[in-house]
């Protein structure tokens, strides 16, 4: 149904998905507890990022962050508007799962924030198995964010 492809972040659409991901971030969480990474941030060596097509359209975006050899950060995941809950977000998930094991992973980890805007992502990411837990990284807890973590 969907078809997911490594992106460069070139393509205006893949632009546009992540300009109203970080809009929408700026938008649901107080400003010192926005965590989502801008175009440049997302260029950096330590992240690869995919995109779901349905067709010549885009349907979603997602990214891994490597942190270390043995564990991965889930990045920028967000779906089109246009194609909420038609799938989009679980294929992207179940392929940046499967793209950290192939890469030895031994844990993935995100951070996300607290409210109704975060519920459905929160439920999906329970749904493919990650649980609550500490934070890791640089990150430090707020009473705002979370942070769940899928042992590989």
């Amino acid at each position: 149904m969907f078809d997911i492809r490594p992106d460069d972040l070139t393509d205006p659409q893949t632009r546009a998905l992540l300009a109203l991901h970080l809009s929408g971030m700026l938008s649901n969480s107080p400003p010192d507890a926005v965590f989502a990474l801008d175009l440049s941030g997302l260029q950096s060596p330590d992240i690869q990022v995919w995109t779901a097509w349905d067709g010549e359209e885009i349907a979603g975006v997602g990214a891994l962050r490597m942190l270390s050899a043995d564990q991965g950060e889930i990045k920028s995941m967000r779906t089109h508007p246009d194609h909420l809950r038609r799938g989009a977000a679980a294929v992207l998930l179940r392929h940046i799962i499967a793209q950290a094991r192939q890469r030895g992973m031994g844990r993935l980890s995100l951070e996300t924030g607290s409210g109704p805007a975060f519920n459905p992502a929160l439920t999906l990411y329970r749904a493919h198995g990650f649980t609550d837990g500490d934070a890791f990284g640089d990150y430090t807890k707020s009473a705002f964010n979370q942070f769940l973590h899928l042992d590989l």
